[in-house]
Order: structure tokens, then C-alpha cells, then sequence
């Protein structure tokens, strides 16, 4: 056989062979560009939703005692500019009935808040009609619980500020976990390391198993509505997940949608962006002795002993409130005339 002929044979072998190689090449590509598109989309999506979700709970305390994090999350808020970034991200912002189906494909959105959690999915109402039978709903807020084996009872919050039930004492109190130490039953308590890992974990924990149970009962819902895939609780990190309960925030999923032969499975979390307090200084007045806090934005020209996160803090330390409105207004007293 001649070489042009083997050529031809080679060709006429081998092309199928590339070809199909270079369109499933092709396809990948697309894939994977789409599968960017959404993670990108979700990522944007909670990022903005994060951003406009926090207020201050406690307005009259903002440079008080109170915790750095005591907010309310705007749920509501939160998932309208959720559902807005997305539906444009994705191109069906004036598509109504693609914005309804898009939420097919997220299982759950989950909400954390100051001293407990909210979930938005669907969950069955009873209407009387089969296809309008479930509708997506936010859960109660559910707090942050714990309890040990001696009847106490802690509901924890995203610091170190508790409320909890003291069986011994046989009353309820509340506060930071360094202040109660002294005064409680409650072992838990009693040591701040002790107490950090259980606070963490049992935040963590509660939530993920809500959402297994969520996730779950999203399965029969998508049937319904024609989506073969099965939803299952995603794998998220240990570290995402300890990182999402530092702040308020919001976390979202994504599943089930067709990339190529692959489904979308992801998650996204977005914090609340709290701004932080101004640090507050305690420091020791040279000519008295006394010692005074004040913000960290005030120089009286004390001698600067200790920072600390709070005011109330501070105070338990024994540090007096310095006044700083009368050292600026004494400061400017002090001002010499400027000169043109």
C-alpha cells in the first residue's frame, strides 16, 4: 500500500476521533466558563446581600457598654438585594417566572443574626391545591442554644455575651462571659477557652444540622417542580464555617443546575462588615493619679495603661469615664487667634 494511501486510511480512521475530541474539548470550556459565571453570580449575589444587611440593634448604646456586634440583621433586606444581584448576574432580572425557578436551585439561605439564625426555603402550606402547596418562607429566628447535664441553659451569641438559665442559683442572668465567671454556677462558664470551643461548635452544629434537615425536605419540593437532582447538605470547610459565625452574615447555595455533564454544586458566605469600635484607652492622669478611659480618637495626655475593646470594660477594671468634650473645649480655649 502506498503512503498516500495509508495517509487517507490514517484520516479516515483517526478524524472521528479528533473530532469528537475537540467538540467534547469545546464543551468543557463552555462548561466550565458557565459553572465561573454562577459561582461568580452566588459570590456577588451574598457579598452585596452581606453589605446592606446590618443595623444597630441598640442605638442608644452604640458608644456604650454593649457589644461590637450586637446588630439586627435585615433578613428581608438582605434577600431582596440577594435575589436582584443574581437574577442580573444571570440575565433574567425582568423574567419573573425565571427568578421563581431559579430558587429551585437553592436549597437554603441562611441568615446569622446577633443571638440566633433565620432560613429562607420552602416549606408546605396548607392551601388545598397540590401546586401551590409550598412556598418559600422564613423560619422563626432560632437561637443559639445550649445545655448541660446540671440544667443549665445557655442561648449564646456571635461574642462573648450570653443569656443563660443558672440552675443553682436557680435564675436567669446574662452578660459577658468574663463577668459571670465569678458569680455563676454554670461550669461552662468559668473558663474563656472552655467556653470559646463549646460556643463555636455548638453554633456551627446547629446550624448544619438545621440545614441537613432543610436541604432534605427540598428534594421532594424539586421533584415537584421537575428537578431530577438530589440536594444533599454541600461539604463546607471547617474554617468557612468558623470564619461565616465571626459576624453577622448570610450564606447561600447553589445546586443542581447542568454545567456540560456536571451539576452545580456551591456555596457562598457574605459578612455583615460591622464597623468596628473606636479602641478604648485606660490611662492614669499624671497630676492626680486617677485613673480615666476615654476613645482612642481623645489625647488628654494621660499616661496610657491599657486598651480595651469597650467602655464597660474598662470600667470593671477600674478605670473612671474621661470627659473628652471638656478637654476639646478647653483645648480651644488654649487656640491662638489665626492670622491673615
Amino acid at each position: 500500500m502506498k503512503i498516500t494511501e495509508l495517509s487517507i486510511v490514517f484520516v479516515l480512521i483517526f478524524f472521528p476521533f479528533f473530532y469528537i475530541l475537540t467538540f467534547h474539548t469545546h464543551d468543557a470550556q463552555e462548561a466550565n466558563e458557565l459553572a465561573y459565571r454562577y459561582k461568580t453570580a452566588l459570590q456577588t449575589a451574598v457579598m452585596d446581600a452581606g453589605a446592606v444587611m446590618h443595623q444597630n440593634e441598640k442605638q442608644h448604646a452604640e458608644a456604650g457598654y454593649d457589644s461590637a456586634k450586637f446588630v439586627k440583621a435585615d433578613k428581608e433586606l438582605a434577600l431582596t438585594t440577594f435575589t436582584q444581584t443574581m437574577a442580573l448576574n444571570m440575565g433574567i432580572q425582568d423574567d419573573k417566572a425565571a427568578i421563581q425557578h431559579m430558587f429551585d436551585y437553592i436549597p437554603a439561605i441562611v441568615v446569622m443574626d446577633y443571638d440566633g439564625y433565620y432560613i429562607y426555603a420552602k416549606e408546605t402550606e396548607m392551601t388545598g391545591e397540590m401546586e401551590k402547596s409550598h412556598k418559600h418562607v422564613w423560619s422563626p429566628k432560632k437561637p443559639y442554644t445550649y445545655s448541660d447535664s446540671d440544667g443549665n441553659s445557655i442561648n449564646f451569641t456571635l461574642d462573648g455575651y450570653v443569656y443563660a438559665y443558672d440552675a443553682g442559683a436557680r435564675k436567669w442572668i446574662e452578660g459577658f462571659q468574663e463577668e459571670l465567671a465569678s458569680n455563676s454556677t454554670i461550669t461552662l462558664l468559668q473558663d474563656s477557652t472552655t467556653f470559646e470551643q463549646v460556643r463555636r461548635s455548638r453554633i456551627v452544629t446547629r446550624i448544619q444540622d438545621e440545614l441537613a434537615d432543610v436541604i432534605n425536605r427540598h428534594n421532594e419540593f424539586a421533584r415537584r417542580n421537575g428537578v431530577s437532582y438530589v440536594f444533599t447538605m454541600p461539604l463546607v470547610s471547617q474554617e468557612d464555617w468558623y470564619n461565616s459565625i465571626n459576624d453577622t452574615g448570610i450564606m447561600a447555595f447553589i445546586q443542581g443546575i447542568a454545567v456540560g455533564d456536571q451539576k452545580i454544586n456551591n456555596y457562598a458566605i457574605g459578612g455583615g462588615r460591622l464597623v468596628k469600635k473606636t479602641a478604648v484607652v485606660g490611662g492614669i492622669d499624671p497630676s492626680t493619679g486617677i485613673k480615666y478611659y476615654h476613645p482612642a480618637t481623645c489625647n488628654p495626655g494621660f499616661r496610657a495603661e491599657e486598651v480595651f475593646t469597650t467602655a464597660k470594660q474598662a470600667a470593671a477594671r477600674g478605670y473612671f469615664e474621661y470627659d473628652c468634650s471638656a478637654h476639646v473645649s478647653l483645648l480651644s480655649e488654649k487656640t491662638e487667634p489665626v492670622l491673615e
